[in-house]
């Protein structure tokens, strides 16, 4: 796949919004679907919708829309869904657990195979199937399991140093979920996910429609 540019990522982040809508409209025997709907279906403009499925390769037709099929398949594959990314989970608390158990990872081929968390209580036991580890098992587990992706849900404070384990273990991409800017060595791939940033924008909407 070619290189992503950073201009692309809110374009990459409405392509899964896109996927749910064409999957109905593949379930309800549709052929084609037209960029109009989907953009009335997520409240965005039908040009911002076409602009942003130009990505994937895939053009419509005037008057008829994108075929279904075709659409679904390079969505897919831009997003690189047709493959199975191999993950850990550091951290088995209230967000890890649920992570853990959010169908979609491994619908779209991300595989949670091992977790991990420094609370002897949880050692041993299983959060939604998934086994957790004692953080001392990390560099092993990730060699055996062949793990390439790490969801970090650690309390904050313990970031950075669990980040230090997971780099010296050969993880080369990190799914943050907690609120430190890690410092990684180029190369390592890093996606923050600032959840309080979502409830700002729906706290504002709340107040303005109040208002």
């Amino acid at each position: 796949m070619a290189r992503v540019k950073i201009s692309s990522v809110p374009t990459i982040r409405r392509l899964p919004s896109y996927l749910h809508i064409i999957e109905a409209a593949q379930k309800e025997g549709k052929d084609f679907i037209s960029g109009t709907v989907i953009a009335e279906e997520l409240e965005l403009e039908p040009i911002q919708v076409r602009k942003d499925l130009a990505i994937t390769g895939i053009s419509g037709k005037p008057r008829i829309g994108f075929p279904v099929a075709e659409l679904l398949d390079a969505i897919t594959k831009f997003l690189d869904w047709h493959h199975t990314h191999r993950a850990i989970l550091v951290g088995a608390g209230n967000l890890g657990t649920a992570l853990a158990g959010y169908a979609e990872f491994n619908r779209h081929g991300m595989s949670i195979l091992a977790a991990f968390d420094s609370d002897s209580r949880k050692q041993g036991t299983r959060i939604n199937g998934v086994e957790v580890f004692p953080l001392e098992k990390i560099g092993e587990k990730v060699k055996e399991l062949e793990i390439e992706l790490a969801v970090l849900t650690v309390p904050s404070p313990y970031a950075q140093e669990t980040t230090e384990v997971l780099l010296a273990a050969g993880i080369k991409a990190i799914w943050n979920f907690t609120n430190i800017k890690l410092k990684v060595p180029k190369g390592i791939i890093v996606q923050k996910e600032d959840l309080s940033s979502g409830y700002a924008v729906l706290s504002v909407k709340i107040a303005r429609n109040r208002n």
